[in-house]
């Protein structure tokens, strides 16, 4: 069930919607969509008319670009973006943040939230994932067969960061913990260093942003959670089969996340970018890959000129992609 829409904290044209989905053992549980359309001219004559856009955060995250949405309504598409359970606008007193234990429960936020888009008929659908919004979205796309047009990943976790073998040695120790206290505390390992980066090129704060839904160092990580993302890793490493273009944005370098340097607000800072290249190559069997000289880990809060690349590399792409299937 959903709510209305609602005047969003984004303000101007946008929106927001409350999708209810029952409850759990921390009391009811939401998504919310939050929407952004093209005025009347572009939505009918622009390159991406017809298109639809829904947008997945990532780990500790929740929509707050609304650049990114003025873009794609800029060329005539109708956006939208989902703060999943538990994230942003859909965190409720008493929960804990991000909590999850398969990342198939996310099919539940998304269905709901493409229901709550209305009648699509014969429109498309682009989905746009950031990290480990891109990992959720990759594996919704991967057991829905022909429901997405195109799929845009923004840096996508799509493996751990110590790599495959470190991923596979640690799966059983966590698997282990995880059966007997899914939402224990586990030691901290984000020393605020990336939001530190965003704040020093003039990425944030801005309209809508909060921090206790984006807190500088991340939510606390739990083994359940933990144990969810390494499964989805396991599903990527074995291939999946999107049957559409798949389009992978990254930063052209990595920086070790240790030790603050300046390097840190012109490379990513949270994942090896050639390990994600690398496996986003199973994604399915068109994948181009954009790697962003001076990106950060979103590639749309860099700083102006690898922002405007990657903005440059997507209209590119989806153009040509909307020309060929006229």
């Amino acid at each position: 069930m959903a709510g209305d829409w609602v005047p969003d904290i984004l303000g101007g044209p946008f929106q927001q919607r409350t999708l209810e989905l029952g409850t759990d053992d921390e009391g009811p549980v939401v998504a919310t969509i939050v929407r952004c359309l093209p005025g009347w001219w572009r939505g009918r004559t622009g390159p991406l008319a017809g298109v639809d856009v829904l947008y997945v955060h990532g780990w500790s995250d929740y929509f707050f670009q609304a650049d990114v949405a003025r873009f794609w309504t800029r060329l005539g598409a109708r956006f939208h973006a989902l703060d999943l359970r538990k994230y942003g606008r859909s965190l409720r007193d008493g929960q804990t943040p991000g909590d999850i234990e398969s990342l198939r429960t996310y099919d539940e936020d998304v269905d709901a939230a493409l229901e709550a888009m209305g009648p699509r008929e014969s429109r498309r659908l682009i989905l746009q994932g950031h990290s480990t919004g891109g990992l959720v979205l990759s594996l919704w796309a991967d057991r829905h067969a022909g429901a997405a047009d195109a799929v845009i990943l923004n840096s996508p976790w799509l493996e751990l960061q110590i790599g495959s073998l470190g991923r596979q040695a640690l799966a059983p120790f966590v698997s282990a913990v995880a059966r007997l206290d899914p939402r224990a505390a586990q030691p901290e390992v984000d020393y605020g260093f990336y939001t530190r980066a965003q704040r020093e090129i003039g990425a944030i704060p801005t309209l809508g942003y909060r921090e206790d839904w984006r807190p500088g160092r991340g939510f606390t990580t739990r083994p359940g959670w933990l144990r969810a993302i390494l499964a989805g890793h396991a599903k990527v490493a074995a291939g999946l089969t999107l049957d559409c273009p798949i389009l992978v944005l990254v930063s052209a370098r990595s920086s070790s996340p240790f030790t603050w340097t300046e390097d840190m607000t012109s490379a990513d800072s949270v994942l090896v970018v050639d390990d994600i290249a690398r496996a986003s190559l199973k994604l399915g069997e068109v994948v181009t890959v954009g790697r962003i000289e001076g990106a950060i880990h979103d590639v749309f809060l860099s700083r102006e000129q690898p922002r405007a690349r990657a903005y440059e590399i997507v209209e590119r792409w989806v153009c040509g992609l909307a020309h060929s299937a006229r």
